[in-house]
């Protein structure tokens, strides 16, 4: 019997049930990132009101907050704001999403969307950032994705890929494109990458990879087997059972002129 693939909503709503799962092993993004975004923006974060949306659990806000920015959050999932409200209960949260801002015309000098443009329809998002942009104000969007020219890197991503049935290098060459970010060819990108990487447990790893919304909508059996089988993979080329995550984080930068 052939399975229908969840569908963009349902994956979109997975990170609810998983939010502490998220929240404790997904990547943080390095301060090398931020510096390329206010290069880009021509302007700096600090003191500036910031809008982070599809914050999530409040990975990218804390980072924000910490540059000294003023920050209000936009979250859709009650699972995610729950825990981002345990976070960072001293930041604004509203719940809402990017294709519906709740916030007033020109009212933000940055939107950012870490790891969320993708779950937004640029048919409605690109409006919605350019109406609550000021002048001048610049939206940021940026992924963590894998730096597949490292060897142990592309062999999982490889077999990841065959698991879904998707070529993963092609999934990064198609994020690349900034004509996908903004069809409509209203917004200009320019687009950078920053390399990082972190070491952790080979049970972070696992847990991260596990958090990403493929695997949330997988069958547990199905998937807990295929974790099982990468865990063996990876204890060979790492028997310390530390793992060295490698990250390019792909970042799209446009202003509101």
């Amino acid at each position: 019997m052939t399975m229908t693939p969840p569908s963009h909503t349902a994956r979109a709503h997975s990170f609810n049930a998983a939010a502490a799962q998220y929240a404790a092993n997904r990547p943080s993004y390095p301060p090398a990132l931020l510096d390329t975004v206010e290069e880009l923006a021509a302007r700096p974060l600090a003191g500036a009101r910031v809008v982070d949306v599809g914050a999530g659990t409040g990975i990218a806000t804390a980072l924000l907050h910490a540059r000294g920015a003023d920050v209000i959050a936009v979250e859709p999932g009650e699972g995610m704001a729950a825990q981002f409200r345990r976070a960072l209960p001293d930041v604004p949260l509203v719940r809402g999403s990017g294709d519906a801002l709740p916030l007033a015309d020109a009212s933000a000098d940055f939107l950012t969307y870490a790891q969320a443009w993708h779950w937004t329809d640029p048919a409605r998002s690109v409006p919605e950032a350019l109406r609550v942009l000021r002048p001048g104000g610049a939206l940021a969007l940026w992924w963590n994705t894998s730096a597949l020219d490292v060897e142990w890197i592309a062999e999982a991503s490889g077999r990841v890929g065959r698991f879904f049935g998707v070529d993963i290098s092609a999934e990064k060459q198609r994020a690349a494109r900034t004509e996908l970010a903004d069809p409509s060819g209203r917004l200009s990108f320019t687009r950078r990458e920053v390399r990082w990487s972190r070491r952790v447990p080979l049970a972070t790893h696992l847990a991260n990879i596990s958090s990403h919304s493929a695997f949330l909508v997988t069958p547990e059996e199905r998937r807990t087997a295929f974790l099982d089988e990468e865990g063996a993979h990876l204890l060979k080329v790492f028997p310390d059972g530390i793992v060295e995550e490698t990250y390019d984080v792909l970042l799209l930068v446009a202003t509101n002129t």
